[in-house]
């Protein structure tokens, strides 16, 4: 069986995130998403509600499963069987980032990180500019799946 992770802090899922986990659904026969717990970094949605979002806007592709983890990505894939990590990539600084982070997760661990370039359509999409452009009162449909949409607008307008 052909196993892949999907790791992000997803607060919140957007459509970009969306399209690189579907595309990596097609490629693979189980894509885990993987959730990052930081409790350093103070988040819009706790991790069971970001762990319930994405099975919810996932649910159409029966092989994808989502967990939570903290600690290391690497010590994940081990303790779950998965031998590589897909990132999508927007720009060329976060190719650079993400580089130096597969060369490391290599090194320390054998997994390999796999790129995959985002759709254009999503190439300028980040969590971090949804939240900022909601909390703003700026429309974001069309950025986040509907659910997302809608628990935004209910959790930054009260």
């Amino acid at each position: 069986m052909r196993r892949v992770v999907c790791p992000g802090s997803f607060d919140p899922i957007t459509n970009g995130h969306l399209d690189i986990i579907g595309r990596a659904a097609r490629l693979y026969d189980e894509v885990t998403v993987a959730v990052l717990i930081n409790l350093e970094k103070s988040s819009l949605f706790t991790v069971d509600e970001r762990i319930e979002i994405l099975q919810t806007v996932t649910k159409e592709f029966a092989n994808v499963k989502v967990r939570k983890f903290h600690g290391l990505l690497v010590d994940f894939c081990k303790q779950n069987d998965i031998p590589a990590i897909v990132k999508g990539i927007r720009v060329v600084s976060d190719f650079d980032y993400e580089l130096q982070m597969a060369q490391l997760n290599y090194r320390l661990s054998g997994v390999e990180t796999l790129f995959m370039p985002t759709n254009p359509e999503y190439s300028f999409l980040s969590s971090s500019r949804v939240k900022e452009i909601a909390r703003y009162g700026g429309d974001v449909s069309g950025l986040v799946p509907d659910l997302v949409h809608k628990l935004l607008t209910e959790r930054l307008r009260g």
